[in-house]
């Protein structure tokens, strides 16, 4: 199969990590990063110029294409991929990484072509608010697993079940593998595209986008149990007023807001 190759130049670091985000939501399938140029890759069938313009104008990042044979997505992750130490609290690598032992917890995953390693601000920021959280015998549900990192997070610092849900179907082989990787015995993992599961639960973790989560704030309220915590990202700080009027609207209380490189995660509470 032919693939497009975008490339764009003279980039900041919120830059890539904005045209990252909207251009995985787009079906791109995979990135190389450097300094200060990110390449993007989408097959030709799935290209929408269309689509990459506006992308283009919103952002005012210009970019230059060409078509390329076939590419190897596991040696780009590879190249990509080096570990990621969140304080003294967690650790990500993958496999062919040595281990890290100053973290308490450390995590391997396999990426692949699924999102959440913990390199973007979405991901380290919810590791951050989960890090204050006593996860000691509570029931989590992770929403939008993607690699599965949250919810082996979830697992490893003591919840006693975790439902996994996505949506795609190369996220749910990659976590399913991951969760193997980490020997996770207490992760269900469903591919489904809303929020519900079987039972009501203390902590919901969901880092998707603003509109994933705008369709579903009322219904991930639902599911958590009285005094229950509900942890978001995905969201831009231009995101930010909107999900609080709908928080506010559904009686949720805004409990704690990170930010970090035009990205925010926010911590609310039934």
């Amino acid at each position: 199969m032919d693939y497009i190759k975008i490339k764009f130049t003279d980039l900041q670091p919120e830059q890539k990590e904005i045209l990252i985000a909207q251009l995985a939501d787009a079906g791109y399938e995979g990135f190389e990063e450097s300094d200060t140029c990110l390449d993007a890759f989408i097959s030709k069938k799935a290209f929408d110029k269309s689509l990459l313009r506006e992308i283009s104008y919103k952002y005012q990042t210009p970019y230059t294409s060409e078509k390329i044979a076939a590419t190897n997505w596991n040696k780009i992750w590879e190249s990509n991929f080096d570990p990621v130490v969140v304080d003294d609290y967690v650790a990500v690598r993958a496999d062919f990484h040595q281990p890290i032992a100053q973290a308490k917890f450390e995590i391997v995953i396999t990426p692949k072509m699924s999102f959440g390693t913990g390199h973007h601000a979405t991901t380290y920021m919810m590791i951050e608010l989960m890090k204050q959280i006593d996860f000691t015998g509570k029931s989590v549900l992770d929403f939008g697993t993607g690699t599965g990192i949250l919810a082996i997070l979830a697992e490893k610092s003591g919840a006693d079940k975790v439902y996994a849900v996505d949506n795609d179907d190369w996220s749910i082989a990659n976590a399913e593998e991951n969760f193997n990787k980490n020997e996770c015995k207490k992760i269900v993992l469903t591919k489904s595209a809303d929020a519900l599961c079987e039972m009501r639960v203390d902590i919901i973790l969901a880092n998707i986008n603003k509109n994933v989560i705008v369709e579903n704030l009322g219904v991930l309220k639902d599911q958590l149990k009285k005094a229950g915590l509900l942890l978001l990202s995905g969201l831009l700080e231009t995101d930010k007023n909107d999900i609080l009027k709908k928080a506010k609207e559904l009686n949720l209380k805004l409990q704690r807001s990170l930010a970090r490189n035009t990205w925010i995660a926010i911590q609310l509470s039934k």
